[in-house]
This record gives C-alpha cells, structure tokens and sequence, in this order.
C-alpha cells in the first residue's frame, strides 16, 4: 500500500466522445470514458507513438475508475459529404454519417498504479508533448485536467490509497449551486471501476488498448463492475 496512489483528473468538456463500436459511417460513443480513450490521452500527454507497444502497455496496466459527476446528453451529428467517387469510379455519391457524442458531460478519473509513475503522468498532463481531446481532436478540455487544490496536497495525487477509496471520498465536482447539482433528486453518483474476471459481477469492456497503429489498432478484453457512490458531502470539497 505505501507505494500505490490515485491520480485524479477531471474530464469536463461541451463534447465528448469515445467510441468502442465505431466503423465507417456509424461512430458510437460510451457513456463514460473508455480505457483506450484514456490511455491514448495519456500517451499524447507523454509523447508515446500510437506503434509503442511496451509505451502503450504500461499505461494500459495502471487501474482506472471512472465517477460520472455529471451525466452527459447524448447527441447525435448527422453529416452528408458529397462527391464522394463510387468504388468502380464511374461517378460519386452522397455519403451519410452518423457521429454521437456526450454533451456537457462531467467525469472524475481515478488511476492507480505506483506513486512515481503517476506524478510523471501528471506533469504530463500538465505540460503535455500533444494536444489533448477527448476521444476527438475537435472534443478539447473546457479546463485543467488536474485541480490544484485536489485533497488539498496541490497534486492531484492521493498517497496511499485505492480506487474504492478515492471513489467515495473524493470531492464532487459539479458545482452544488448549480442547476444539475440536485442532491436529493440524484443521491448517488454512477461509477465504473476496474476489477477481477472472478469478481463477482465483473462484466467485460473490449478497450484495452494494445497498439494504436493506424489500420492495425489492437483491443483487448478488461473487466468492471458497475456501481453507485453516495455523494460525497460537502465539508469533503477542498476550499
């Protein structure tokens, strides 16, 4: 325990997408982060090419939850290029996309793993070598990933503790005088934490990455368990 932390990083964005399913014309998205969108973020943070497999793995080994501060509205752009040449190339065709993604969604990261490795991600996040996006170039932060003030440490890190842990104590993050901040309407908090194939409940998610090459992408099977937290109350948010 004296070597394991929890890196915690907000996930606030209009847009967001990140896509598990997503072929052609039809691109999905989850309604939380997936691990394959969070590790391709932290690799750009680091600079890890998309072919860096041993890069790739060891960001892919660190343990993930995810908290849904605030549940996103699923939106869905429906787009029409035209001139599109046909396969035999005797002429061109519309083509129909559809592209969903979250609105005004709001998440709580959680990432475990041992205490060195996370503040090198961190300070990645905070200076990262590649623009971050959430699941698409077009889908940026609207802020820091990494509070200042988080726990009150001024590092976003969490010494000492686990994933379920951080799930309960750590502070909300949706404003509480706002308009979506209904705590007797929403008592508890839908939350996505990384577990065991023999635990029970554990159900499989297809997004560990393995290699991002491009026309090659790699995805392995995880497990999770779905769950609900109680709001944590507000004497826990950091001043």
């Amino acid at each position: 325990m004296a070597d394991t932390a929890v890196l915690a990083l907000r996930f606030d964005a209009p847009m967001q997408s990140w896509g598990v399913r997503s072929r052609f014309t039809y691109r999905d998205t989850s309604p939380e982060p997936t691990k394959s969108g969070v590790v391709g973020l932290l690799g750009a943070a680091l600079g890890v090419e998309r072919t860096d497999v041993a890069g790739i793995a060891r960001l892919a080994g660190l343990r993930m939850a995810v908290r849904v501060e605030r549940e996103g509205i699923l939106e869905r752009d429906y787009q029409v290029t035209t001139g599109v040449p046909t396969t035999k190339g005797t002429g061109h065709r519309n083509v129909v996309s559809h592209r969903y993604y979250l609105a005004d969604a709001l998440f709580l990261v959680l990432l475990e793993g041992d205490r060195p490795h996370l503040e090198r991600l961190r300070d990645a996040v905070l200076h990262p070598a590649w623009p971050l996006f959430f699941g698409r170039k077009a889908h940026v932060p609207a802020g820091p990933l990494v509070l200042p003030e988080e726990w009150g440490l001024g590092t976003g890190i969490r010494p000492e503790t686990t994933l379920e842990e951080a799930l309960r104590v750590h502070p909300w993050q949706e404003d509480r005088s706002g308009p979506g901040a209904d705590i007797a309407a929403v008592p508890d908090l839908r939350a996505v934490i990384e577990v065991s194939a023999r635990e029970r409940d554990a159900e499989p998610r297809y997004d560990l990455p393995v290699t991002f090459a491009s026309g090659d992408r790699e995805f392995r099977q995880r497990h999770v368990r779905v769950c609900h937290v109680p709001i944590p109350p507000a004497e826990s948010v950091s001043p």
